[in-house]
């Protein structure tokens, strides 16, 4: 049985999971180069192009979610986080009916640079769903959660202890993966803004914008370069 506890953090892994993170290259492959001088959109261009990459990719998102999965729920819905104050990020998660949720900030939207971006952002990640990771991450964090737990227990610890253990086993496990994770969406996502018509190339600029968050032991997110690399060798596959 899982504590309220360990259910309250399991369920803020589940909201957590998809989040898009920054990344920077000191050495970008040739073909991704840096556009931090290119124009912002417009407020009405930025708008025009997040509905017309909406239109364009969600379908193929959809279609590549029922080719590679089985039972799953493959209607997207594509939302648009509007609460104040918000930083440019992008997320996935599930509704309370299991439908998976894809949603973009005003600030990430207003900070792309052309419909690429965008498009990219967005196969990234319906591509977290269609590999199925937030489940996966809840299994790593419920079997860290156990370990961690019964160590406690068995060393003697108080109540108190195992609680606080099986909090840190869950953060602990759900982490064990999740930079995995991230370049298997990274994969799926190139696959699916090219099949929609985008260039990933040119959309993975995005990330170069943004602050490189390193190797760093349990980081949620692998290095920039590791991450560019996977966006050129599967873009040149294709």
């Amino acid at each position: 049985m899982i504590n309220r506890t360990l259910f309250a953090t399991l369920a803020f892994v589940a909201l957590t999971a998809c989040e898009v993170v920054p990344v920077q290259t000191s050495a970008p492959a040739p073909q991704v180069q840096p556009t931090a001088a290119a124009p912002v959109l417009s407020a009405s261009q930025a708008a025009r192009s997040f509905v017309q990459v909406v239109q364009t990719v969600e379908p193929v998102a959809e279609r590549e979610c029922r080719a590679r999965t089985s039972g799953v729920n493959c209607d997207f819905n594509i939302v648009i986080d509007d609460r104040p104050g918000q930083p440019a990020n992008a997320f996935q998660t599930l509704d309370k009916q299991g439908r998976p949720v894809v949603a973009f900030t005003l600030a990430l939207i207003a900070d792309a640079r052309n419909e690429d971006e965008l498009a990219f952002v967005l196969g990234h990640e319906a591509a977290h769903h269609i590999a199925g990771h937030i489940g996966r991450q809840q299994q790593n964090a419920v079997a860290g959660a156990v370990i961690f737990a019964g160590l406690a227990t068995l060393s003697g610890g108080s109540a108190s202890a195992v609680r606080e253990a099986q909090q840190l086993g869950a953060q602990v496990g759900a982490r064990s993966y999740s930079k995995e994770f991230e370049l298997e969406a990274d994969a799926l996502g190139t696959i699916i803004t090219k099949r929609a018509g985008y260039d990933p190339l040119r959309g993975a600029v995005f990330f170069t914008r943004i602050p490189d968050p390193g190797d760093k032991f349990l980081g949620t997110h692998p290095p920039n370069a590791s991450r560019i690399d996977v966006v050129r060798r599967t873009a040149a596959g294709l």
